[in-house]
């Protein structure tokens, strides 16, 4: 318990703990049509993303709860922007479409529940990131950014729509190459998973 406490108090964990307590005001901000704060704090949130590495680094400050907390900032932040701007009513005038939004929090979803049975069966605790999980992710958060920020000055863009490919199609790509070492990962011994 007093680990965890103080790993929570170190600069890069505070950072990734800010990330997740900035989503509510963002998710606030864009139900309340206030798009130009909503796209600040989301610019804030991301700041803070690449902050706690740096940190981390820089500091040498590395922790088991790092580890978990960072990915975990990532995924709450981005989930409920996709979630919030694929509502019509509240994403105007650029709305992200629905089959774009399943397959990208869905993509998540699947790799958490995987990360999960992969901890439970075989005990190993931290994954290397995909080269095509960091594609997504940057794509993903450019994306927002773009959507956020056309939707603060009131604009739209015809290529959008295939920025909108390119999301589904690297999120799509993610999971493949997530799945492939998962069940490498599930027919390898215990003490070779780990």
């Amino acid at each position: 318990m007093g680990k965890t406490a103080g790993d929570l108090a170190i600069l890069p964990n505070l950072l990734s703990l800010a990330r997740v307590l900035l989503t509510p005001v963002f998710v606030v901000l864009t139900v309340r049509g206030q798009a130009w704060p909503a796209f600040w704090v989301f610019v804030a949130a991301g700041a803070t993303d690449a902050l706690d590495g740096f940190a981390a680094r820089a500091l040498k400050q590395r922790s088991d709860l790092g580890l978990w907390l960072d990915p975990i900032g990532d995924k709450v932040l981005l989930t409920a922007a996709f979630v919030v701007l694929t509502i019509p009513a509240l994403a105007r005038p650029n709305t992200l479409p629905f089959w774009m939004t399943a397959i990208c929090v869905g993509r998540d979803a699947a790799i958490a529940l995987g990360s999960m049975i992969v901890v439970a069966l075989r005990g190993r605790r931290t994954f290397k990131p995909a080269l095509a999980g960091k594609a997504s992710t940057i794509v993903q958060v450019f994306m927002i950014y773009l959507v956020l920020f056309l939707n603060a000055t009131g604009r739209t863009h015809g290529a959008l729509r295939w920025l909108f490919y390119l999301t589904a199609g690297l999120a799509a790509a993610s999971f493949a190459q997530y799945l492939v070492r998962g069940v490498r990962l599930l027919r390898r011994g215990p003490a070779a998973a780990a």
